[in-house]
């Protein structure tokens, strides 16, 4: 059963949400809905991935839009094995 719910949100916050939301063809209440789960889950959340900008949203950091964060960690497993 789907609940309304209201957040008070910063307002560049919420417009770079929309626009990542956007980008994949999603609507903001689901990609909320994902992260809130992946919160409360005892399981690892296989659906959806939880990208980088989303985490920055629940800490307040700012992460920079052109971030690759899979090559970012691939830098940190080489020199972790190196």
């Amino acid at each position: 059963m789907d609940t309304k719910l209201t957040l008070k949100l910063n307002q560049e916050v919420i417009e770079q949400a929309k626009k990542y939301a956007a980008k994949r063809k999603m609507s903001l209440s689901r990609i909320i809905e994902a992260y809130l789960q992946s919160l409360v889950s005892d399981k690892k959340q296989d659906t959806l991935e939880i990208s980088a900008f989303v985490k920055s949203i629940s800490t307040g950091t700012q992460i920079p839009s052109d971030i690759d964060a899979k090559e970012g960690y691939r830098s940190f497993l080489n020199e972790k094995y190196t």
